[in-house]
């Protein structure tokens, strides 16, 4: 028994692309951004956003590098500093002069409590 019914397999309330019922479409921009590598990306905004909302920059899809808007000159990647220790931190903070009269300091602090001064 064959049926021949003329919206098997459409979802009940579609019709074809573009009626009016289905909502206006805003007015949009589009805003081209290039990576180091040429690549191009292509994102919307709505047309009323004001322009400083719009990022300057943004990460490519593509490639992962920072994209800007000037084609000519896309942003370069910052480089990644390797985690610091602590220990890292106050030796760039401290000369090693320094760093001996701070230990000589705190070894006669700990020597006068436990009574063993010289």
């Amino acid at each position: 028994m064959a049926s021949n019914h003329a919206i098997r397999g459409a979802r009940v309330g579609s019709g074809p692309m573009g009626e009016l019922d289905h909502g206006a479409r805003a007015d949009r921009i589009a805003v081209s951004y290039w990576d180091a590598e040429g690549n191009e990306t292509v994102r919307y905004f709505a047309a009323d956003v004001d322009p400083s909302e719009i990022p300057e920059q943004i990460d490519s899809p593509h490639s992962g590098l920072p994209a800007g808007r000037d084609r000519d000159n896309p942003p370069v990647q910052t480089k990644n500093e390797p985690y610091k220790t602590h220990l890292a931190y106050v030796k760039e903070r401290r000369t090693p002069e320094e760093a001996e009269e701070l230990l000589e300091a705190a070894l006669q602090k700990m020597r006068h409590r436990r009574g063993k001064t010289d």
